[in-house]
């Protein structure tokens, strides 16, 4: 059976100027994600993770190598066509939420649906039952400082979910938490990784993070280890 591969970096080099001095941040990174997988890229400060989260993230390109997200060579790409890819295939969870204060939370909900240009009726639904996976629904028109940490939380899962991704991309998910929190959220990964097939791809310093997914990819200085 072929494999459907939805992220796939080959010998993926990058290299930032900072100055008259070079940084190798990636160093020749190479791995492969299916359809449906739940992952972890794991490393600690500076290791390349996040140049790698940029990578798949459709934020940056590489200095040489190849990415393909969803079968799409990224560095072949101009910006507008970066945007309707990251539009159309990724949904993003950060550690600090990134909710609008003045929005709602169903309002939050739907602002990836508003910049797909959905008519407001739909889009209305589609963040309803996004609110619905995440056991948000009595709070969805509560604004975000009206939340806890969790909570917050579970508003921007639900708010990377609303467009049907193929792959949901989370920096940092449980960082801002408490344990028992961080537990709660990565729970609800693994039920919308099970129950809708998406890709989840979780990008984390925390040992604990990386044991909890099917699949660990380890980076230091650059390189895969």
């Amino acid at each position: 059976m072929k494999k459907n591969i939805v992220v796939q970096l080959e010998n993926v080099k990058k290299i930032y100027s900072m100055g008259d001095a070079e940084v190798q941040a990636l160093r020749g990174v190479s791995f492969e994600v299916e359809q449906g997988e739940f992952i972890s890229i794991m490393g600690p400060s500076g290791s390349g993770k996040s140049t790698c989260m940029n990578m798949i993230g459709c934020l940056d390109t590489p200095t040489s190598g190849i990415v393909k997200i969803d079968d799409k060579e990224t560095s072949k790409m101009s910006e507008t066509e970066l945007a309707v890819l990251r539009n159309q295939t990724i949904g993003f969870v950060f550690q600090q939420y990134h909710l609008i204060p003045g929005m709602n939370v169903i309002e939050n909900v739907m602002l990836p649906l508003k910049y797909k240009r959905i008519e407001k009726r739909i889009r209305v639904e589609l963040a309803e039952k996004a609110l619905d996976k995440v056991g948000l629904s009595e709070r969805m028109y509560h604004l975000p400082n009206e939340l806890s940490g969790g909570q917050k939380q579970r508003v921007a899962i639900a708010r990377a979910i609303v467009t049907e991704p193929k792959i949901i991309l989370a920096d940092e998910p449980t960082g801002a938490l408490d344990t028992a929190t961080g537990i709660q959220v990565m729970d609800l990964f693994k039920e919308i990784n099970k129950k809708s097939g998406t890709t989840i791809i979780i990008v984390t310093h925390d040992p604990r993070i990386g044991k909890s997914t099917k699949r660990c990819i380890k980076i230091l200085d650059g390189l895969l280890c």
